[in-house]
């Protein structure tokens, strides 16, 4: 599976000001979240979890090889299985991140392994959110990029389990183009919503300056 530039944004935009313990990764694909988010915080534990096995197999090989092979293990599993067996231990996360697999008629391809990975029915919104509640840590922040469209839906789903938006960052392709996703992060704690704008590129690879500052320590060059 291809580095996407949504697990890039969300590795790079998930806020670690709270200097979490532990952290989550939901769906690692091919691990680049847990990756960075290894390359930014001192977290001692930093877990994935990722259902499909040529998936979890290339999260494995990447955290052996790099440089936080210590701090870092994906578990081969349903998050639903995986998040069922946290709360039976009573055990949290304080960081929870997740580019979750979504599904239309753009990413379908011939390639049926990665079909399934961008699936939605593989896992719904539902069923994400309700894992989540169950192993987030009461001061615990969870941070997920999605297709805009989806927004307003996600963000009612996740208030009827008491989840609250308290930070949102509407991404652009290109200053013409429309919104295309919604980096959102929500805790248990209702907060005024602070509202963020990033534009990737003015045209093909001439990124803005924003893109550049966020991603910059991620990137051989940039």
């Amino acid at each position: 599976m291809k580095v996407g530039t949504d697990g890039v944004l969300l590795g790079a935009w998930s806020s670690i000001k709270n200097y979490p313990d532990t952290i989550l990764d939901i769906g690692s694909g091919t691990g680049i979240i847990s990756l960075m988010l290894a390359q930014r915080a001192d977290a001692m534990t930093i877990d994935a979890v990722e259902v499909d096995e040529n998936a979890y197999e290339q999260t494995v090989e990447n955290f052996e090889q790099s440089d936080w092979s210590d701090r870092l293990y994906c578990y081969n599993a349903t998050f639903q299985e995986f998040a069922d067996e946290i709360a039976e231990e009573n055990e949290t996360y304080d960081l929870i991140v997740s580019n979750p697999p979504f599904y239309n008629d753009e990413f379908e391809t011939e390639d049926i392994a990665r079909n399934k990975a961008r699936f939605t029915s593989a896992m719904s919104f539902e069923e994400l959110v309700s894992g989540v509640v169950k192993i987030l840590s009461s001061d615990g922040t969870f941070a997920v990029i999605i297709p805009f469209k989806e927004e307003e839906n996600f963000i009612s789903i996740a208030k009827k389990k008491h989840l609250f938006l308290n930070r949102v960052c509407w991404v652009q392709g290109n200053p013409t183009s429309a919104i295309k996703r919604s980096l959102m992060e929500f805790s248990f704690h209702l907060s005024k919503v602070k509202e963020e704008h990033l534009i990737i590129e003015f045209e093909r690879h001439l990124y803005t300056k924003e893109y550049i500052n966020l991603t910059k320590n991620f990137y051989l060059k940039m």
